[in-house]
């Protein structure tokens, strides 16, 4: 291989981390500046470079120059600081860095660029984007629902390379067996379209049956390439993200985490929230403030974990209300989706039904005692609508999970303030404690960081040929459980401070959920051992006889 090679690839590239041997074995001498140093000594002189900068999106542009140049320093750097950078490499930052993706493009920092206009290439730009590496783990968006801030066309595919990041910090991924991948099916956003700059196809959102079609082939021919894969969607719109799963889940080891994910770590807060107020999920009743994606898929989460904990089907669809823009879902409802659908009500439960056309009215009608919301409607969550959830339920648990920041139902401080501090909060984003009449309360962050990286990192070291729903339950118990309920103010989610910790706890309790339906394809004697082979560690290695 050649020494510019090796400089300019961000899986070999240690910079001044290379040694005077290899630099002599190498060719490096004089092509680097003479000063060896450990990546321990690199870590610290570029985070004081980091901390100068003045802005989230200078921190992060500067962080991917580190990512695009030395792969192995910035996991160092990343799993060190990990509570500090995930909302710089992933959300909220990230959400400007699509919106100007196109006009700030330099490099594609390895992802997969699938054109619905050129199908034909498809296998051939998979096996240049492996470059030969063994592949287990893809991030896949169309990028039509990204974040809470919709259809970003090819732009998104920075969800792809930022997620895959929050993968290899948390869980221990190597990021050489990981690829990201943006299927651009064009785009319904006009502004992109018009923009002589968008890097993207310049058509409408392709739909129907060429989109199938593209999918099926997509997975056909990741199938074909890499057996062993863990295929993950991500922001799919919602017409497309649950029919996909749906279609897949049952034939390969797959994962949808705007459907499963957010529903696993909302089920993990709400297990802690009860392990704190010492009740029982199956008496809960659960308004979900937003029916779309994430809002059904969290909804259809917590309705498999009733039917796991002794329910029936129609006992469990009793405990649950969907409100979307046009008030509670009847069945009735015109345009209601699959999704919705199981959760709709009868008009006839009602004297009121023509009333509930609002959050507020609904809230009054049904009593709740878990409100989410996934509704991206600023403020949704207003004291009066606390305080009558409040009057039903002594220890009401409310999630705002809408994100980025601007996009909240509510904010902590007003909920712990409107419910005199009964409230079990989380949060979609990172939440500062709440001092309220002499108690500091730790809002626990709902966020998906804490279950996806070990939910796949269990997966893959079990060689799990299916992600089932038993592995999702086990998941979200092993993180609902570690809640310190001695403890006023607890969380009902542990820190993102120590995701590293529990993604390993959580991988190890997805493993043993696989090996025990014999899902495994590859014999396993020792779970815990199994996760921890596959861990991989940011160190640099000797590199000989590269040349």
């Amino acid at each position: 291989m050649h020494v510019e090679q090796i400089l300019n690839d961000p899986f070999l590239n240690k910079g001044t981390g290379f040694t005077q041997q290899e630099r002599d074995e190498l060719g490096l001498n004089g092509l680097i500046p003479p000063v060896v140093r450990t990546i321990d000594e690199q870590a610290t002189e570029v985070y004081e470079q980091f901390a100068k900068k003045s802005t989230d999106l200078e921190k992060r542009f500067f962080l991917m120059e580190i990512f695009n140049n030395n792969r192995i320093l910035f996991f160092y750097l990343f799993s060190r600081h990990i509570e500090e950078f995930m909302p710089i490499v992933y959300d909220p930052t990230i959400a400007d860095t699509i919106e100007n993706y196109s006009h700030n493009f330099l490099r594609p920092q390895n992802a997969v660029f699938l054109s619905i206009d050129d199908p034909e290439h498809m296998r051939e730009a998979l096996i240049n984007g492996a470059n030969g590496r063994d592949i287990r783990l893809i991030v896949v968006s169309d990028a039509e629902g990204i974040l809470g801030i919709g259809d970003w066309g090819v732009q998104g595919v920075d969800i792809s390379v930022g997620k895959l990041m929050v993968y290899t910090a948390a869980a221990g991924i190597n990021p050489s067996q990981v690829m990201p991948i943006v299927l651009d099916t064009g785009t319904n956003r006009q502004s992109l379209l018009d923009d002589p700059f968008y890097v993207g196809n310049r058509h409408k959102r392709v739909r129907g049956e060429k989109y199938d079609h593209f999918i099926e082939q997509f997975v056909k021919t990741v199938e074909a390439l890499f057996p062993k894969v863990y295929l993950h969607w991500e922001d799919f719109g919602r017409s497309n993200a649950a029919k996909i799963l749906n279609r897949y889940k049952d034939r390969i080891t797959t994962f949808n985490d705007d459907i499963q994910g957010t529903g696993i770590i909302v089920l993990a807060g709400i297990l802690g929230a009860l392990k704190i107020s010492g009740q029982k999920l199956t008496d809960q009743i659960y308004l979900s403030f937003g029916a779309g994606t994430a809002g059904a898929g969290i909804t259809q989460r917590i309705y498999d974990e009733m039917i796991l904990q002794g329910l029936s089907e129609q006992e469990a669809k009793s405990h649950f209300y969907l409100v979307d823009k046009q008030g509670l879902l009847f069945e009735d409802t015109p345009g209601l989706t699959p999704e919705q659908k199981p959760f709709a009500r009868k008009r006839t439960e009602f004297k009121n039904a023509a009333e509930l056309t609002n959050l507020e009215a609904v809230v009054k009608a049904v009593h709740p005692t878990i409100m989410v919301g996934t509704s991206t409607v600023k403020g949704a969550f207003t004291e009066s609508i606390v305080n009558e959830m409040a009057e039903h339920t002594a220890r009401p648990i409310i999630f705002p999970i809408s994100n980025p920041t601007k996009l909240l139902e509510a904010n902590a401080a007003d909920l712990i303030k409107w419910t005199n501090g009964k409230g079990l909060i989380a949060t979609g984003v990172p939440s500062k404690p709440v001092t309220y009449k002499g108690v500091s309360y730790e809002i626990g962050q709902a966020n998906n960081a804490l279950v996806y990286p070990g939910l796949a990192a269990g997966t893959i070291a079990a060689t799990s040929r299916l992600l089932t729903d038993s592995m999702i339950s086990a998941a979200a118990h092993s993180l609902g459980g570690i809640v310190d309920t001695t403890k006023p103010g607890a969380a009902v989610l542990p820190p993102v401070s120590k995701l590293n910790a529990f993604s390993r706890t959580v991988a190890i309790s997805t493993a043993q959920a696989a090996v025990n339906e014999q899902l495994n394809q590859d014999p396993i004697d020792n779970v815990q051992q199994a996760v921890d082979d596959l861990h991989w560690e940011p160190k640099y290695q000797e590199m000989k006889n590269v040349k």
